[in-house]
């Protein structure tokens, strides 16, 4: 992972008289040493740190807000009550550090670890960072210790003591009650790892994921099968890891991993059902065929798991997993390659949707195409690759089409309900599709996310039952970048902006490389006035996407809220020469910049080229105050149509 620069809170512990019980007693030394990582792990978890690594008896962890790091280790010191001997020195810096292959550098780690070190046993100390964050948040109580002279630290750092009071760290219970107790993964439950590609050919790379992908939507639909989501299992995508961490990681008892080699039309195809607690092979199969048995290959798979784990398949069920969406091998290559360029996003989209037209244009029949096309054609306008008024018509030909084609079809259901609430605004209709699709297929992560983040929290204001729908497709999907950014975003509409927060910095702990977890996080800083924050977090995506419009658009709000008017304008004379679809952004920049003249007309654009970021505008809490108390605002949300 390249290296990234970012404000972090730091945490570092050690054991007090853990070098003296390890000369007297080495066994009890190494029993307490497990217990302090069982206790540990799980809080450092709970509250949204992460675990970087133990040196000795020390342990480094990063959090992304001062007050999980420092209610973290509260709790810390609340649960070394519950264990015999063991009392830690806690020290927390709130500093700018750089984060490398799993790793965490910089001078916010050496303060963290000078102050642990200087800090009594059973004490917690803090930098005047950590200190002005939760000094009046309840739970907790601070004390000045005094002006320090830390080893390597050019100036002296006021320090001060955090200890516990009551509330927040009651919360370490309900961890330290399952610390030795890991819930069990039901027996009937897989994760279907992406395929190694062994074709010679590193572009086949689209098939070897395709090929996991469609073992994945068809044990879907299963009820009496837990399968881990296509994105969570993906994350494990050309990592050496431990088959018992990615059980644990995912709840799962079995993994499926294959190999696909493609040359031409022939194929050699290998899948092993793995048990992930000893390792040992249930089942594992070799095929060597053409193309044109593609179909039945993946049929064969499919039942074998379930014939292993012993589910129980009605004649219903055996129809939906060995359901064929068409019997034309090159219109399937297509329509792979079409939701490998998709997940992609950014850019990549317009692949997807090249090659989901040209899978229709091979078979007219296939109504997943179509689906993909439909989704290709919003993901890009919502990218603002062009203007949603060019496609709008082309989204709902192709939405029902697939409907027409294959009325069962969860995906296609989703693609219509996609264009209703993003382009036609009708709110009922779109929501009553939604969940129809959810109907069709309840583990649909995709329907769940849209339907909450859009429907229930953008255009209704509905952020409780919004908040319920993202949650239940993070449990779908825990490992997915997408869904914990869509979370954030649901968040930060509702005013929860630590929390917001928080879900934005996992997304980009699941995958650096998420745009959208990047632009909620520089939005978040905003709403929060932590403009220098905001600022490095948009020049990072920035350099990410190759100045996408939307990057430089927050780039130019967090530069404004600096106050730094000369850097924003720069960036504003950019965009002016640059054509573009990003009306609605430019015009909350020219708010941001004063001119409401300039940001009504943009707005006016964006609503006539009917850009889903428009539905954006209700709740949006990072808007300029002024541009929200001019009447032309109040109009804008009348011509929308948002329901009472």
């Amino acid at each position: 992972m390249p290296p990234t620069r970012q404000l972090a809170a730091i945490m570092f512990t050690d054991i007090a008289g853990y070098t003296a019980l390890m000369g007297e007693d080495e066994s009890k030394a190494f029993e307490l040493l497990n217990q302090n990582r069982r206790l540990h792990k799980p809080l450092i978890k709970g509250y949204g740190g992460k675990w970087i690594k133990e040196m000795g008896d020390g342990v480094l962890a990063s959090f992304p807000t001062v007050t999980d790091a420092v209610n973290c280790a509260c709790a810390l010191v609340k649960g070394c009550g519950k264990i015999n001997g063991l009392c830690l020195r806690i020290g927390i810096h709130l500093g700018d550090v750089v984060f490398e292959n799993e790793d965490v550098f910089g001078d916010g780690v050496n303060i963290a670890s000078r102050l642990q070190a200087l800090a009594p046993a059973g004490g917690i100390w803090v930098s005047e960072a950590v200190y002005q964050n939760v000094a009046n948040k309840t739970g907790v109580a601070t004390k000045l210790v005094g002006e320090k002279i830390l080893k390597n630290v050019k100036e002296p750092v006021r320090v001060y003591e955090v200890r516990p009071t009551n509330s927040e760290a009651e919360s370490s219970e309900s961890y330290l009650l399952n610390i030795d107790e890991p819930k069990a993964a039901p027996p009937k439950s897989i994760a279907v790892l992406p395929f190694v590609n062994m074709s010679n050919d590193p572009e086949q790379e689209y098939f070897s994921d395709g090929m996991a992908e469609e073992l994945i939507n068809s044990l879907n639909h299963l009820k009496d099968l837990k399968v881990a989501g296509r994105t969570s299992s993906f994350q494990f995508k050309g990592k050496n890891i431990d088959l018992r961490k990615v059980g644990e990681m995912l709840g799962v008892s079995t993994v499926l991993e294959g190999s696909v080699r493609k040359q031409g039309n022939r194929l050699r195809v290998t899948a092993q059902l793995i048990h992930v607690e000893d390792g040992f092979h249930i089942w594992s199969e070799k095929y060597d065929s053409t193309m044109d048995d593609i179909f039945a290959i993946q049929d064969e798979i499919a039942l074998a798991i379930t014939e292993q784990l012993k589910v129980v398949l009605f004649e219903k069920d055996r129809e939906k997993i060995t359901k064929t969406f068409t019997h034309n091998a090159e219109a399937y290559e297509l329509y792979l390659k079409a939701r490998f360029y998709l997940y992609r996003r950014g850019s990549a989209i317009l692949k997807g949707l090249e090659f989901s037209k040209k899978a229709i244009a091979v078979d007219p029949d296939f109504a997943l195409a179509y689906a993909c096309y439909a989704d290709a054609q919003t993901l890009a306008a919502a990218y603002n690759f062009f203007p949603g008024k060019e496609v709008m018509k082309e989204v709902k030909r192709a939405a029902k089409t697939a409907i027409k084609l294959d009325d069962s079809l969860g995906e296609a259901y989703f693609s219509l309900a996609y264009y209703y609430v993003c382009f036609e605004y009708k709110w009922e209709e779109s929501k009553k599709t939604f969940c129809k699709a959810i109907e069709l297929n309840p583990k649909f992560v995709q329907a769940r996310s849209m339907f909450g983040m859009i429907c229930l929290g953008w255009v209704d204001g509905n952020f409780e039952g919004a908040e319920e729908q993202l949650q239940t497709a993070i449990k779908l999907e825990p490992l997915s970048a997408i869904d914990h950014a869509d979370l954030a975003w649901t968040l930060l509409m509702a005013r929860k902006f630590e929390e917001a927060l928080t879900a934005a910095k996992t997304g980009i702990e699941l995958d650096n490389n998420s745009f959208l977890s990047h632009r909620i996080t520089g939005l978040c800083y905003i709403v929060m006035q932590r403009y220098d924050e905001a600022i490095a977090t948009f020049q990072y995506l920035v350099n990410l996407s190759a100045r996408h419009q939307q990057a430089l658009n927050g780039l130019i709000w967090a530069y404004c809220g600096k106050g730094n008017l000369e850097e924003a304008k720069k960036l504003m004379n950019e965009l002016e020469m640059r054509a573009g679809s990003a009306h609605f952004d430019y015009g909350l920049s020219a708010a941001y910049m004063g001119d409401l003249d300039t940001a009504f007309d943009a707005l006016e654009k964006a609503f006539h080229d009917v850009d889903p970021h428009i539905l954006t505008i209700r709740h949006a809490p990072y808007l300029p105050a002024p541009l929200r108390a001019d009447a032309r605002f109040q109009d804008l949300l009348k011509k929308v149509g948002f329901p009472k």
